[in-house]
């Protein structure tokens, strides 16, 4: 553990993931604009400050991949549903780092 109370994976990790067929639910917390401009297939979007009108949306046991732009947002979202005994690990490098060779919806 990195002495959060949450982990993180590459976004190689999560796309290696979602390859294995493994179900993965993912949570970008970005902006509707940047949501729009590309995001993970299969992706539910709650924007950052809406993620506690919207915790009956994320299945509290269920592991949860939250993703944002850098990392930074999602590091916040995860502080919070983990404290609140969320399964959530935090997308490092968020979607600056997810690869241009990965499919993004649009």
């Amino acid at each position: 553990m990195n002495g959060k109370a949450y982990n993180e994976l590459l976004p190689n990790e999560v796309h290696d993931r979602m390859k294995s067929k493994e179900n993965v639910a993912i949570i970008d917390v970005r902006e509707p604009d940047e949501w729009e401009s590309g995001h993970i297939p299969g992706a539910k979007h709650i924007p950052l400050g809406q993620i506690t009108g919207a915790l009956n949306e994320i299945n509290p046991k269920e592991e949860t991949i939250v993703v944002c732009r850098s990392g930074n947002r999602s590091g916040k979202a995860c502080e919070y549903l983990s404290s609140l005994g969320f399964k959530v690990l935090n997308m490092s490098g968020g979607m600056s780092a997810w690869s241009g060779d990965i499919e993004i919806g649009k």
